[in-house]
């Protein structure tokens, strides 16, 4: 390499989160309550928040497609910092789904939010927004070439695709990974088939949390 790259340490995520987060106190309570009400407290990281609000005002996102909306608080980050448009978010868990919807209310952007409860991969077969800026993915692992399949024809030219976990917890470059082989497969696999998509200009990997991968659509 021409230049080695920094690793992240303890210190220097500590430092990035207290300088370049989009975490407040009240997303750092959406995490509490959510636990509370035995949702997973997992989400992306306040510096993964601060990059995706970063590129939401970048291009001006009037769409996005979130695939895998847990608590909301990935998408409430970002509906926090759209102009108007609307987030599509796909969650299975009914429960959740509630939750999402009651924190939307609490933080004033349920006019941003639509919350489509079941199985992602048959609500999009069946139907699937126009015109997409944006489209993250942070589901099922195994899933997401299939979902990005679907997914990329209706992405707008200059439009995002992003898919987290990219780095797959350390394990992405394990020709055979022994931590979740499917799941580091399935994030190898969604890299590759990024990587190789002719409607989609060269990607890359941005190393926040565990990792982006992001690719532009031609």
């Amino acid at each position: 390499m021409a230049v080695v790259p920094t690793l992240m340490n303890e210190a220097l995520s500590e430092y990035a989160e207290s300088m370049f987060s989009s975490e407040t106190p009240e997303l750092a309570q959406l995490l509490k309550e959510a636990e509370q009400a035995g949702i997973p407290p997992i989400s992306i990281g306040g510096v993964q928040g601060a990059f995706l609000q970063m590129l939401i005002q970048l291009t001006n996102a009037q769409t996005i497609v979130e695939v895998g909306s847990l608590a909301g608080y990935s998408a409430i980050t970002m509906a926090l910092a759209m102009k108007g448009g609307t987030i599509h978010c796909y969650e299975k868990n009914p429960e959740y789904c509630s939750f999402i919807k009651m924190q939307a209310r609490k933080f004033n952007v349920h006019d941003r939010i639509i919350v489509h409860e079941g199985d992602a991969a048959k609500l999009l077969e069946q139907e699937i927004p126009s015109k997409i800026d944006i489209v993250f993915i942070d589901a099922d692992k195994p899933t997401y070439v299939y979902y990005a399949e679907l997914l990329i024809p209706s992405l707008t030219s200059g439009g995002l695709i992003i898919g987290d976990n990219a780095l797959a917890w350390g394990n992405v470059a394990d020709a055979e990974p022994d931590f979740e082989p499917e799941n580091v497969k399935g994030i190898q696999a969604f890299n590759e088939f990024v990587k190789l998509h002719k409607s989609l200009h060269n990607p890359c990997i941005v190393p926040l949390g565990d990792g982006m991968c992001i690719a532009v659509k031609k």
